[in-house]
């Protein structure tokens, strides 16, 4: 079973609901643009669901039919202080061709971080219809940018009474940010992860590495990874073992090291491997894992979601060669053994 860890966790995590009323659109250069800049909001992996380009779309309330003028205001469902959460703000509402939802993402920090964010669009009745994860990146210190959520797809009954909650937020540094498309990082490599597999307990992700560069990239041994809790500080008492095998058998994280020269466009993967298991003691969980993919190489914050259990152990499998054929969207699919 392919699941995304990160919403797997968001979607038993709703924190506040929004009934939907109606949407709209909107020029682009209008206030769906950032305050202060611009970033933009991007879907990703875990439900059927997208956020806008930068002015593309907004999310704007209509009058009912038969009502006066003004617009019909949002009607809230559940205690509105969790309609915020970590500096993301659902601010507008709608419902007619597409369940959406306009919000904000104020950067209160020092740094440039890079957000994901996770909604969850669901019926009256308060069943999950779709989870969306939204990714806004480099949003600046002091910084509020304006972006809009939408669930395409869901048939009329449910997008005209859909509710919309922010189940979770997750930051990195923008200079640590992954980078699975777009411009290539200074490094010449993207790294990131991927959507993982879980059952029975058993969790795996892979770390991707892609040479964009121009010039080969050499590899050999594991990945260097330093685990972090949801402040962000190291995660203590977990101890990172190289292979799989501690943990499970025929993950792809087991085998020897060996020396990989990866070409312009040629790609390498190496798989976290663990368990949820708890018994007796405190449960860990991380959020994120800081990957350097050797020794010097530049750092990258990825976000498995870990939760170790009270096992303190999490397998790193090898750098490998990554053969896998690309999806017609042009992502590779996770390399199995």
């Amino acid at each position: 079973m392919r699941t995304s860890p990160f919403a797997l966790h968001a979607a038993a995590a709703v924190t506040g609901v929004l009934l939907l009323t109606a949407c709209g659109s909107q020029q682009a250069g209008s206030d769906a643009l950032s305050e202060g800049g611009s970033a933009r909001a991007e879907g990703k992996a875990g439900g059927k669901g997208t956020s806008s380009l930068p002015g593309a779309f907004s999310c704007v309330p209509r009058t009912r039919p038969g009502a006066s003028a003004a617009p019909t205001p949002p009607v809230l469902s559940g205690d509105p202080a969790k309609l915020e959460k970590d500096g993301v703000k659902i601010t507008n509402l709608g419902g007619d061709t597409r369940a959406c939802a306009d919000f904000t993402v104020a950067n209160h920090g020092a740094q440039a971080l890079t957000y994901t964010i996770a909604f969850t669009f669901m019926s009256d009745e308060g069943r999950a219809l779709t989870n969306t994860v939204s990714v806004v990146p480099a949003v600046k210190p002091g910084q509020t940018v304006r972006r809009v959520v939408t669930a395409d797809g869901l048939p009329p009954d449910a997008r005209a009474e859909a509710r919309v909650a922010i189940t979770k937020v997750r930051t990195v540094p923008a200079a640590e940010a992954p980078a699975k498309d777009g411009a290539c990082p200074p490094s010449g490599t993207r790294v990131y992860a991927d959507d993982g597999d879980a059952a029975m307990g058993l969790r795996a992700v892979s770390i991707h590495l892609e040479n964009c560069g121009s010039e080969v990239t050499q590899l050999n041994g594991y990945p260097k990874l330093q685990l972090l809790d949801a402040a962000h500080k190291p995660a203590e008492g977990v101890r990172v073992l190289h292979g799989g095998s501690a943990i499970s058998t025929g993950t792809g994280a087991d085998g020897a090291p060996r020396p990989i020269a990866l070409k312009p466009g040629e790609r390498a993967y190496a798989v976290m491997v663990w368990r949820n298991t708890v018994e007796n003691g405190e449960p860990v969980n991380a959020p994120y894992v800081r990957v350097r993919a050797k020794e010097g190489a530049a750092p990258v914050i990825v976000t498995p979601e870990l939760d170790l259990g009270t096992t303190g152990k999490l397998g790193i499998g090898p750098w490998k060669k990554d053969e896998t054929p690309r999806s017609p969207g042009g992502s590779p699919d996770r390399p199995r053994p």
